[in-house]
């Protein structure tokens, strides 16, 4: 028996985050996509220039009874910087801020309560900025952004960033990674 579920993140690259998703067990499907912005039906090229609003994010369906929203979000903390505002790394720009749209009260009670122990744990030195708010529409990236680095593994960017946090995910959350 599935209880499938649905949440939207932003931690930077959508490639990074769409790779780690794609090994948790309990992960049944990961999209890359654009959320939080003001323009309808953006394109990659539109959100790269910084003017629609939007943040690259990845929507991940899950079975909650093999993976909880907070474990999804505790992978999700250790995969990106969640202090630095607009930024991952050398990506810079509003489409790579950290973000969890929630899809209804639940995740929004239980993004906050992860949040709110993290702070507490002092975990980062700086404070957490990762904006926390409802999905309002959720836009598919092109079809090349999907299953990006599957498809790429070779290709540079993958090797520099998205690799390195496909193997951080792993010697984290061994016990998670689906086989």
């Amino acid at each position: 028996m599935s209880n499938k579920q649905m949440v939207t993140l932003g931690g930077g690259c959508f490639w990074c985050l769409e790779a780690v998703y794609q090994e948790l067990c309990g992960v049944e499907g990961v999209v890359s996509g654009y959320a939080g912005g003001h323009v309808a039906d953006p394109t990659y090229r539109q959100v790269c220039e910084k003017t629609t609003g939007h943040a690259e994010v990845v929507q991940v369906t899950f079975d909650a009874e093999v993976v909880s929203l907070r474990e999804i979000l505790q992978v999700f903390f250790t995969i990106h910087d969640p202090t630095t505002p607009n930024r991952q790394g050398n990506d810079v720009g509003p489409q790579y801020r950290s973000a969890i749209y929630f899809h209804d009260d639940g995740q929004k009670r239980v993004a906050e309560e992860v949040i709110a122990r993290l702070e507490q744990e002092q975990v980062w030195p700086n404070p957490i900025v990762s904006e926390v708010a409802p999905l309002d529409k959720f836009y598919r990236a092109e079809e090349y952004h999907q299953n990006y680095y599957r498809n790429n593994p070779n290709q540079g960017y993958c090797m520099m960033v998205v690799a390195p946090k496909v193997a951080k995910f792993r010697k984290k959350f061994m016990d998670k990674v689906a086989v």
